[in-house]
């Protein structure tokens, strides 16, 4: 089993940045996929970025890519999503994600925390 939880989100303006972190209970931390996913109103749930187990690869969606970073501290069990350069395209619940699959489909991940609201002002 793992838990996640997230924080770190807020409003912010335009060009801003903004750090989300995603803390996990469990034991097997090291062991799964941990991914950031979004979800704008009115909108499916989309992926952002991957990290994979022992942080060996690292993958962005395209509309993100360049300005979004994610790192993980296996020590800590935490996963982190730094955002740089925010648009208000970029207004989300962001939710955490796990999964034994290095993927980007949402349904291959398998524990979900409750998400964080990031909105971004023009």
């Amino acid at each position: 089993q793992v838990q996640l939880v997230e924080s770190g989100g807020g409003l912010v303006q335009a060009g801003d940045s903004l750090r989300l972190s995603c803390l996990a209970s469990g034991r097997t931390f090291k062991d799964v996929t941990m991914a950031w996913f979004r979800q704008a109103p009115g909108k499916e749930r989309a992926f952002v970025a991957f990290s994979g187990r022992g942080g060996g690869r690292t993958y962005y969606a395209d509309s993100v890519k360049g300005r979004f970073t994610i790192s993980r501290d296996d020590a800590k069990n935490t996963v982190y999503l730094q955002m740089a350069s925010l648009k208000p395209d970029d207004t989300a619940v962001y939710y955490c994600a796990a999964g034994w699959t290095t993927t980007t489909r949402r349904n291959e991940y398998v524990y979900w925390g409750q998400g964080t609201q990031v909105t971004v002002s023009s």
